[in-house]
């Protein structure tokens, strides 16, 4: 047998971001040991990449702005660390990586998401007329 298949098979540990799709905005708790102390950190971003797939080498890219800095972290999908992973928005995008967010500002991001989100309400919905 492979022997980096039974590594894997030996060390693989549970999947904390089963089904997270590129363009959601998560929260991801991850325990941190300082000295003598653990404590949790949140990091609160949208993904913007999923690389590698499930085993134990995939990893996803997580982007928040910070003021008028970007900042990015990448994590392995089974890294035993992340305490829980928690969706906060779930947007529908049509790429499967996200890196022009990059060049944009964080209100040409919320100005976009709203047009999309406006666009759906207006919509007329359909009714249905009841029989006679």
């Amino acid at each position: 047998m492979d022997k980096l298949l039974v590594f894997n098979q030996k060390n693989a540990t549970p999947n904390k971001f089963e089904g997270i799709r590129v363009g959601w905005t998560i929260k991801v708790w991850q325990k941190l040991k300082e000295k003598d102390k653990a404590k949790s950190q949140l990091f609160e971003g949208v993904v913007i990449a999923r690389k590698h797939g499930e085993g134990v080498t995939g990893t996803i890219t997580v982007r928040k702005m910070f003021g008028a800095i970007g900042v990015e972290k990448v994590y392995p999908i089974r890294l035993p660390s992340i305490e829980k992973v928690e969706v906060v928005k779930r947007s529908r995008v049509r790429r499967a990586k996200l890196y022009y967010l990059r060049d944009k500002s964080a209100k040409e991001i919320r100005k976009k998401t709203r047009q999309e989100l406006a666009a759906r309400l207006a919509e007329p919905q359909a009714q249905e007329t009841p029989a006679a």
